[in-house]
């Protein structure tokens, strides 16, 4: 493949999963027991964006949807849009959401083809609830002036839709690896390259 298709390809795929996580947000947020910040599907996108793109394209994704919003389209959930959700209590969580994709795509990337369902979980666990909590809830703490333990008691309400969204996102990633097995490398291949040098 020459490289200007694959950038074109990568420029595509880019472009196709910030829609998947904008298409996300039309669905209704949750407010849980007068939370600050809401529970979203997006959050699915996320990790799905990670762990099938890769750590970089992944992260482009997210890049690519968050300046999409900070020039005011309403692309997120309760079509909210504009710089002013940068100031308000989810501004951890929507900075986290490109580096908690290059997290899970360097962790499912890193373990190679094919792609395991258990190490899928795992990365989507490690990215998009450890990795984005702890964005999140420092930025929570700050705009919403609470302190990082209320902060953090008030996300544990989030554990258990984003375990969901982990268990959905993995077996999704499983499908689409199944049916493109070039998205990541063989492990075994990667194996020999490093024995070889």
């Amino acid at each position: 493949m020459s490289a200007e298709r694959s950038s074109s390809r990568d420029l595509a795929l880019v472009a196709v999963f910030a829609a998947i996580v904008a298409v996300l947000g039309l669905l209704p947020a949750f407010y849980a027991f007068g939370s600050a910040v809401p529970i979203t599907a997006q959050t699915l996108g996320v990790m799905l964006a990670g762990a099938i793109l890769g750590p970089r394209r992944g992260a482009l994704a997210l890049l690519l949807f968050l300046g999409l919003v900070a020039v005011g389209l309403p692309l997120l959930s309760g079509g909210r849009g504009g710089l002013a959700v940068f100031a308000g209590p989810s501004v951890g969580y929507l900075v986290g959401f490109p580096v908690a994709a290059f997290v899970i795509g360097a962790i499912v990337h890193r373990a190679g083809a094919p792609y395991r369902l258990v190490s899928g979980l795992v990365a989507n666990v490690v990215g998009g609830i450890v990795v984005l909590y702890a964005l999140g809830i420092p930025g929570t703490a700050w705009r919403a002036d609470l302190s990082i333990e209320v902060a953090a008691t008030a996300a544990l309400a989030f554990v258990p839709a984003d375990l969901v969204k982990a268990v959905v996102a993995a077996l999704v990633t499983q499908g689409v690896h199944k049916a493109y097995p070039g998205l990541i490398r063989d492990s075994r291949d990667r194996a020999r390259e490093g024995s070889a040098v």
